[in-house]
């Protein structure tokens, strides 16, 4: 299971949001800075979101994550406000090694498709979601604002043939909360598709990480593909090589 330290930037800063909430963040300084203390620290991958573009659509930190993919020699995965071919171009050209599809692959399946087509194995699809009422997931999007209509299920199944990198699968409701992931919900995703899930949302401690590394699917044996790290990283509740140890293990 690999881990990824997790990069937010929101008006120009490093922050961690607390259950998708704009209104409750905690600034952790400068993004180029926080990302070069990651890799200094061991980390192998980086998950750089541009929260900006999530919410309005706008690559407006977009240089920033150029100047990180420049900056460090780990691969980036981008995420945040992808809603155009050349949205994907400009971030792969600028260094990223894989980009991620959020509003636009729910609102415009086809376009994940092309994408996934043009850009195999370089696409990641996002999907962030919440438990309704009845109990199925509910995919969100703009930015964790708005409820797509689609349950994530029925998301991951249309998107099943295509050559995607990955599934980011983002528990909103725990996502900056330190209270533990989700896995039951990561349990019943992982029985439902056979594209490779990376979880995201509410890790607190190595403990956390052992749990999802533990996680087990069919095809007997097959396991989460990766864990999205945030706050526990940056309040260093964990050192990245403590969580690197815990998602090599297997329970």
């Amino acid at each position: 299971m690999e881990l990824w330290p997790a990069v937010d930037i929101l008006e120009g800063r490093a922050v961690r949001l607390f259950q998708g909430d704009f209104a409750q963040k905690h600034d952790y300084g400068d993004p180029l800075d926080r990302a070069r203390a990651l890799v200094d620290d061991g980390a192998e991958r980086l998950h750089v979101v541009d929260l900006d573009a999530a919410r309005e659509g706008s690559g407006r930190n977009r240089s920033i994550i150029a100047a990180i993919a420049s900056a460090v020699a780990v691969p980036i995965e981008a995420s945040g406000g992808v809603r155009q071919d050349r949205d994907i171009d400009e971030l792969l050209g600028a260094g990223v090694a894989r980009v991620v599809l959020g509003t636009a692959a729910l609102e415009d399946p086809d376009f994940l498709a092309r994408a996934a087509e043009r850009h195999p194995q370089r696409v990641v699809l996002g999907l962030d979601y919440r438990q309704g009422d009845d109990g199925e997931l509910e995919a969100a999007s703009r930015g964790w604002l708005r409820v797509s209509g689609r349950t994530v299920h029925a998301v991951l199944a249309e998107a099943a043939p295509l050559p995607l990198a990955a599934v980011v699968v983002t528990a909103i409701e725990r996502d900056g909360t330190l209270r533990g992931p989700d896995v039951g919900g990561l349990a019943d995703l992982l029985a439902a598709t056979e594209l490779p899930l990376v979880a995201s949302g509410g890790v607190g401690d190595r403990e956390d990480l052992v749990a999802l590394a533990a996680l087990r699917g069919p095809p007997p044996g097959r396991a989460l593909a990766g864990v999205i790290v945030g706050t526990a990283l940056l309040n260093e509740s964990m050192t990245i090589s403590e969580a690197t140890e815990a998602c090599a293990r297997s329970g």
